[in-house]
């Protein structure tokens, strides 16, 4: 894992930095168990209340050879800024205080209760990495809809992996540094998710009529910053039917096989730095194991490592980089063209 340093941390190092309430830590232990990517993702503090500002070099300045006498013409570079808003993520609690009261233990029920939001917004934060679109915008842009055409200036970071059909998936390969890519959350607010405890007060029932409830509020607000598009690498239409049968784009012999298409990635990035993963679901995950078992053992490992928690885990890596798990990486795409 690369070493961190600056403003660009993952959540569980922003959350070492926070005022210990012992709900924190708790809360980032549960993001990074759920979505493997938020383990690895990391963030900064945005330069603007609604996100990051950022400026981008879109062209450089001419040079010339020169003879002697000659004079040399001016020249300068170009460059362009780009806004990434942020988006809030919200959620609201609200138990009955007669039912939670019946547990005896009203905070272990709550504490309970609020482990659930916390892994729905946890989903809900990786689909939106991946998915989100400028379509909804109460939403930020995920990946998907940032790498979505073969003919695009960042298409060449878009490898087809030859599925025709609507039943494909995508391996995405991403280097998260301050430079290339990272999350933000707005200036003046906090990383990771913010929790509220209301405490006891009137809540309404569809008849707006009143009862006593026991209430909390979460909020997320959070960003993707693609600042330089060649450290994400998408392995678009990937075939799942194909992949399980092993035959057709994705026969152990195709050129567009998984493991061949996933060291073409590699070699898109223009430099091999930063804290990079590749980021797959579960069908492509187990399959990567068993065409590494049969074909590749050297290229497929599983080694011995340690999260961000100290937990011991056995991790699958590609030529050296981590493969991680999401499950919100789904397995419907239509095929990117």
């Amino acid at each position: 894992m690369a070493t961190l340093s600056g403003n660009v941390l993952t959540l569980a190092d922003w959350a070492k930095r926070r005022d210990p309430d012992g709900k924190t830590a708790l809360i980032v232990e549960a993001l990074s168990e759920s979505n493997m990517v938020l383990e690895d993702m990391m963030f900064k503090e945005g330069n603007l209340p609604t996100g990051e500002r950022v400026t981008i070099r879109t062209g450089l300045p001419d040079t010339f050879y020169r003879m002697a006498n000659q004079g040399i013409p001016k020249s300068k570079s170009t460059t362009a800024q780009i806004t990434e808003n942020a988006a809030e993520l919200t959620a609201l609690s609200e138990i009955d205080k007669s039912t939670a009261d019946l547990e005896g233990d009203v905070n272990a029920f709550r504490l309970s209760e609020s482990m659930a939001f916390i892994e729905s917004m946890s989903q809900k934060q990786a689909e939106t990495l991946f998915y989100g679109s400028a379509a909804s915008p109460q939403e930020f842009v995920g990946f998907a809809n940032r790498y979505n055409d073969l003919s695009a200036p960042n298409g060449q970071n878009i490898l087809d992996a030859g599925g025709t059909g609507s039943d494909n998936s995508s391996i995405w390969l991403v280097s998260w540094g301050a430079q290339t890519v990272h999350g933000v959350f707005p200036k003046g607010s906090t990383a990771g998710i913010s929790h509220e405890d209301h405490g006891e007060e009137w809540a309404f029932d569809s008849n707006n009529d009143r009862f006593r409830a026991y209430i909390d509020s979460y909020e997320w607000k959070n960003g993707l910053v693609v600042k330089d598009w060649r450290y994400g690498v998408r392995v678009a239409n990937v075939d799942i039917p194909a992949l399980t049968a092993l035959s057709g784009t994705q026969a152990i012999t195709a050129a567009t096989s998984i493991v061949k298409m996933m060291s073409r990635a590699i070699d898109r990035l223009p430099t091999m730095t930063g804290n990079m993963s590749f980021y797959v679901n579960r069908t492509i995950a187990s399959h990567l194991k068993i065409i590494g078992l049969e074909k590749s053992s050297s290229a497929v490992t599983i080694e011995p490592a340690l999260t961000q928690f100290g937990e011991n885990i056995m991790e699958t890596r590609f030529l050296g980089i981590p493969v991680r798990i999401v499950d919100q990486l789904v397995e419907n795409e239509a095929r990117v063209v």
